[in-house]
């Protein structure tokens, strides 16, 4: 018995930090620790939304007061110059490569993640991500712009797809009851990222600036080093329930008509099924509507309503002078501030709503309302209805961030928790080919209407129109999701085979009274710059919009 003792104990050891083992959690844990975990590496890597603030100043980097500009240039030798400066469109493309890796990482590497764990999925993250940063911050001082192209763009955006999947299956996994809310947090902070840390990168270069330097790589090596804390804590504060694990009075309710399951379909068999590319579909659509009117939001709002913006309804956009283009041009800065308020405050909404009325009907109303919203808008634009046609893109807004936060959940009801982070890293494939598909419509049907002369303030009725039509299609793919059939799910064998071993080696029984501390300890760490972040953002939009 004691050999058999030790060689137990030896195993045990042999388990290491970052193991999928060492975090089932003890039966008393509790899950409200979780989310503040999500939170912390979401509200890292949604930063992603914001790196826009660093596109100026590093324009700038060599100038300093005004670009050194190089008007033949290629892009090809933007990449590898040291006399000239960098062109918007040259950093622009850093935030293409963001959103294209993040797909294609959560889907490549899906898969692991469920074998590894969230933990090692979120350490790993956190090196990518602020080491991405970090690679970067060496590109600005060797003013080298493909090496900010691999460590942003490249690393960094692998480290945006895995730590955007880590939490999902685990939420999941805590929340049966709650699976809308629960994703609709972490996914909410993803949202909410660029709320905090653009005004934080913003104080930071003001801070860093001097004659000889535009503090922008200060800033990436400071931000880098924030955000490893914030992501190395939320990894470790990652658990996993016990296999079979439920909220005490939970009763999962399954009848033959819904489509909420108890099984499991493998990885390997989801992407079989019609539900799956429907879903694809589904989040496609609606992400590329969202994300061309994102994409458009202040020019939009300038060119619609012109002079009326400041007061003066008889001048049109073509007719406004230096002045008059810099106090709307402030305005619709402030309109964009609150399009991010209802994006975030969506995810949250949304999620949560979808779990009193189900994630089909929450896709019911998105499209629906959607459809009415879009169609509209260029009839209140051209009715001089400000208050209304804003109010109408903030909802629209809202609906973009709650299709994100509700879409885990709605894989989780139909295809079951065991691999759902790994089928949503691959369902996130939707968000990459949608943010070339909105973008793309957008722009070129703007500059179709523009050339066949068209007023600027209807040059995006029809785009609004085609975005409308968009809905039309999701709706039409959302309609026909059903109940998968029994032969795609897993037995029950096959699922206890998947279930890891608990190693009892990070967990301890702590008295209620320290774990309620604890877990208010752990919702401030996350909640203080959040509502920071709100506040920041709500004191500009207010500002510029009264």
């Amino acid at each position: 018995m004691s050999a058999i003792g030790t060689v137990s104990e030896s195993a045990q050891t042999r388990v290491g930090l970052l193991d999928r083992r060492r975090i089932i959690a003890d039966t008393d844990f509790n899950r409200w620790l979780v989310p503040p975990a999500a939170l912390a590496i979401h509200l890292c890597i949604g930063m992603a939304y914001g790196f826009s603030v660093f596109w100026l100043p590093l324009s700038r980097a060599l100038g300093h007061d005004k670009s050194i500009a190089c008007p033949d240039m290629t892009l090809a030798q933007a990449l590898f110059t040291t006399t000239c400066d960098w062109r918007i469109s040259d950093l622009g493309w850093i935030y293409t490569l963001f959103f294209v890796l993040l797909g294609l990482s959560a889907a490549t590497w899906g898969g692991w993640l469920e074998r590894a764990g969230p933990r090692k999925a979120g350490v790993v993250a956190a090196f990518c991500w602020c080491g991405g940063m970090l690679i970067a911050a060496a590109g600005v001082v060797q003013h080298q712009l493909w090496i900010m192209w691999i460590g942003l763009g490249a690393i960094g955006g692998i480290g945006l797809g895995l730590g955007y999947i880590s939490p999902v299956s685990t939420l999941i996994k805590w929340f049966p009851d709650r699976r809308g809310m629960a994703t609709g947090m972490a996914i909410m902070g993803f949202g909410g990222g660029a709320m905090i840390g653009a005004p934080l990168a913003n104080a930071l270069m003001t801070a860093f600036r001097t004659p000889e330097s535009a503090g922008v790589w200060q800033t990436f090596v400071a931000m880098a080093c924030i955000y490893f804390v914030f992501m190395i804590g939320g990894a470790f504060g990652y658990r996993l329930p016990p296999p079979g694990w439920r909220p005490a009075g939970f009763v999962p309710q399954e009848t033959a008509a819904s489509t909420i399951t108890s099984k499991h379909v493998h990885l390997h068999d989801a992407h079989k099924t019609k539900q799956f590319w429907l879903i694809w579909a589904v989040l496609c659509l609606n992400v590329s509507a969202g994300i061309g009117v994102i994409g458009m939001a202040s020019p939009m709002l300038q060119e619609i309503f012109g002079g009326r913006l400041i007061g003066q309804p008889d001048v049109p956009f073509t007719a406004l002078d230096a002045t008059q283009g810099a106090a709307i041009a402030a305005i619709a800065a402030g309109f964009t501030g609150l399009l991010s308020l209802f994006n975030i405050g969506g995810r949250f909404f949304w999620a949560s709503l979808s779990d009193a009325i189900g994630r089909k009907s929450t896709y019911f109303i998105f499209f629906a309302l959607g459809i009415v919203l879009y169609a509209s808008a260029p009839w209140l634009a051209h009715a001089g209805s400000k208050a209304m046609f804003v109010l109408a893109i903030c909802i629209i807004l809202s609906m973009y961030g709650g299709g994100f936060a509700t879409v885990p959940a709605y894989l989780a009801d139909i295809f079951g928790t065991q691999f759902v982070g790994a089928i949503h890293g691959r369902l996130l494939t939707a968000w990459s080919t949608a943010g070339i598909i909105g973008p793309v419509v957008v722009n070129y049907i703007r500059e179709f209407e523009i050339s066949a002369g068209v007023p600027r303030d209807a040059v995006y009725d029809v785009t609004l129109y085609v975005l409308s039509s968009f809905l039309v299609i999701g709706f039409l793919c959302n309609l026909a999701v059903k109940p998968l059939a029994s032969k795609w799910f897993m037995s029950d064998e096959q699922v206890a085979a998947l279930q890891p071993a608990a190693v009892h080696m990070d967990h301890h029984h702590a008295a209620p009274a320290a774990m309620s501390a604890t877990v208010l300890l752990a919702w401030l760490a996350v909640g203080i710059p959040i509502l920071w972040g709100v506040w920041v953002t709500l004191q500009s939009a207010l500002a510029l919009l009264g």
